[in-house]
């Protein structure tokens, strides 16, 4: 098979048809690259996702776990609280540092809460650490 184009006076023979872009851009060679970019591109959003999770997850164990030496302090001293968290004496908490949440942040102890019916509020600053914030995990 002879290819004549119109604007060029050279006869071309299939295999030497012209390079460049167009031939580098072919639909058969992108399609698998494109595919294989799509499906790394959503594992990772996936995964990202996944981590923030568990996150969330690990800290709200942490927060369940902090909360029975606080009520227990509590209880001993007729409601008070205590100063901070790592100011809880052995008898009441087990941990030896003052516990942080997944992303490093140590947690906060609002006492007296400054909502109706709480005594206390503990809470993480979340993934972006701002107290108070939107993604804030209580």
């Amino acid at each position: 098979m002879i290819l004549k184009r119109e604007n060029d006076r050279r006869i071309l023979f299939p295999w030497e048809g012209r390079g460049g872009l167009r031939r580098l851009i072919e639909l058969g060679r992108v399609r698998p690259i494109a595919l294989a970019l799509g499906i790394a591109g959503t594992l990772v959003l996936i995964g990202l996702h996944e981590h923030r999770e568990a996150g969330i997850r690990r800290t709200r164990a942490t927060l369940l776990g902090v909360r029975p030496a606080i009520e227990a302090y509590m209880a001993d001293h007729d409601g008070g609280c205590p100063p901070a968290l790592a100011a809880l004496p052995d008898q009441y908490a087990r941990f030896k540092e003052p516990p942080t949440d997944a992303w490093g942040h140590q947690l906060r102890l609002i006492c007296p809460a400054d909502q109706l019916g709480k005594s206390y509020v503990l809470e993480s600053g979340g993934p972006d650490g701002v107290p108070g914030g939107l993604d804030r995990i209580q």
